[in-house]
């Protein structure tokens, strides 16, 4: 059995930067993930993203039959690569909104509000010409604007504009609210997933091992003490034992899973499906949630260009009610019809991708105790009334958006929901047919001090030694915008609570990996 200081497993977004800041402190790091190499062509090419889902390098999840979708289920990509699901992603480089940390903080999750993570957002990324006060000098990360933007994305702009929406000039500096350029993962014309930013200049030390096509079985306990993994490769059954933690980096479906296969979770659902208990903690699993996204598509006279970065250049956050603190929808402009698989739109046309900050929450659970077997995965899309509620805003204030001077030269007609789709009983039905996910599931290991809650606000699993989970799923509640850049911020904060470095606040500019 191998001895490693730290065993991480899963090198995806948040997986690869701990792996890679804790071999820095000297520690042998284990970094395990379950897919392969990121040497698939289609990988670095920012336009074929779309292209990648359904192939090796995507575990290819699907839900459960939602009630409030029509009772469709819904393919969930993610990544199954060095990189996870940065490397498979659509590339939006977006923080959040200082409310959505600072919430955080007041749900419970101590040490995660906006100015304690702001240090570590700017030690992750160089952002050139930006607020240094802001953004980052010196980290791995290079996020920048589309080089090459499709004509249709500043149509957007202007038509906020027009309707008196404020532009920002950068959506992780001062002003994260308004309409304005995203910037975008992409690096001298390829993709920059946290497989190329960090964990690839690192391969060669000679404390950090690597190994793909390792799938994780369960972890190993001492009692109540995590001790290590065991993980298969190449057909064979293998083992590591850690000295000081393993740290689960799964993301927000398989950490949850790896927890309940290895017998910390709710005793109920263990003992039904045949998994001896290790430890009670009922939540893992739960408050599973994500951003639902409506597509609301207009079919354009005018030819629209084809894209060269990503299909989706600019958004708009908007408060649905505006005594909130923060915003809480997302209009993501796509230069191409993008919707649920069910519907049709022509190709000669563009989205307005309408998503909110549910309230809904769901879960994830095993199947069976094969570690092998897909989880079932319930994000309970539309659940609450109240998510439907700021949707149909949504539609009227895309309508809004379209209907300016901005966008009348490209003669547009919305085919979806359609024109004729005027009245409330036909906005739901449309809503129901026409939702589906925006790829962000968090929240199933969550932050917190309450009966809910997996890991403590150092990450640490509750009632667990030797055990933390550092991930999307660790998000008590989604961010307002893309989850990338904020799983990436978690790997980042993680590796100074595990290395007890706590520079938190007075962190300086970081080092590059």
């Amino acid at each position: 059995m191998s001895e490693y200081d730290y065993i991480v497993v899963g090198a995806g977004s948040a997986g690869c930067v701990l792996a890679v800041r804790l071999s820095e402190s000297g520690a042998r790091v284990l970094l395990l993930e379950a897919g392969g190499e990121d040497t698939k062509e289609e990988l670095h090419v920012p336009p074929a993203w779309p292209a990648l889902w359904g192939t090796e390098v995507d575990w290819a999840y699907e839900t459960t039959p939602q009630p409030g979708t029509g009772n469709l289920p819904h393919n969930w990509p993610r990544g199954k690569v060095l990189g996870g699901s940065s490397s498979i992603n659509a590339m939006v480089y977006l923080r959040g909104h200082r409310n959505d940390f600072d919430n955080w903080a007041a749900e419970g999750a101590a040490g995660w509000d906006y100015e304690d993570v702001l240090p570590y957002f700017k030690k992750m990324e160089t952002a050139e010409g930006r607020d240094p006060e802001y953004r980052g000098t010196s980290g791995p990360m290079r996020p920048k604007n589309s080089a090459d933007p499709n004509p249709l994305s500043e149509v957007f702009l202007n038509a906020a504009k027009e309707l008196g929406y404020p532009i920002t000039e950068d959506f992780n500096g001062a002003e994260q609210e308004g309409a304005g350029w995203h910037e975008l993962s992409i690096a001298d014309g390829k993709r920059q997933s946290t497989a190329l930013a960090y964990l690839h200049p690192a391969m060669d030390r000679p404390n950090l091992t690597v190994h793909t096509g390792a799938h994780a079985r369960r972890l190993l306990f001492d009692g109540k003490h995590c001790t290590g993994v065991e993980y298969e490769r190449s057909g064979n059954i293998e083992a590591a034992t850690a000295n000081a933690e393993v740290i689960v980096s799964a993301g927000a479906v398989a950490s949850p899973q790896l927890l309940l296969l290895s017998g910390v979770g709710s005793a109920g659902h263990l003992r039904e499906v045949g998994v001896d208990l290790v430890h009670e903690l009922p939540g893992v699993g739960e408050n599973l949630h994500d951003h639902p996204l409506l597509g609301l598509v207009f079919q354009a006279d005018g030819e629209i260009a084809p894209g060269t970065a990503n299909h989706a250049e600019t958004s708009m956050l908007w408060r649905s009610d505006p005594s909130l603190p923060g915003p809480d929808m997302q209009f993501m402009f796509i230069h191409v019809p993008f919707h649920p698989p069910h519907l049709q739109a022509p190709p000669n046309s563009y989205t307005f991708g309408i998503a909110t900050v549910p309230e809904s929450r769901g879960w994830v659970r095993l199947a069976s105790a094969d570690p092998k077997a897909a989880p079932l995965i319930n994000p309970n899309y539309l659940g609450e009334d109240s998510d439907i509620q700021r949707l149909l805003l949504g539609i009227e204030k895309a309508r809004e958006i379209n209907a300016t001077s901005s966008f009348s030269e490209w003669g547009t007609t919305e085919v979806l929901a359609g024109e004729h789709v005027q009245d409330e009983a036909g906005l739901r039905d449309f809503v129901s047919r026409g939702t589906g996910t925006y790829y962000h599931p968090v929240g199933t290991c969550k932050i917190g001090t309450d009966d809910g809650a997996v890991v403590d606000p150092e990450l640490r699993v509750h009632g667990i030694e030797g055990l933390r989970v550092a991930d999307a799923s660790v998000m008590p509640t989604v961010v307002c915008v893309n989850t990338n850049a904020a799983s990436i911020m978690i790997g980042e904060k993680a590796a100074d609570l595990v290395l007890g470095t706590g520079t938190g606040r007075k962190l300086g500019e970081a080092q590059t990996a």
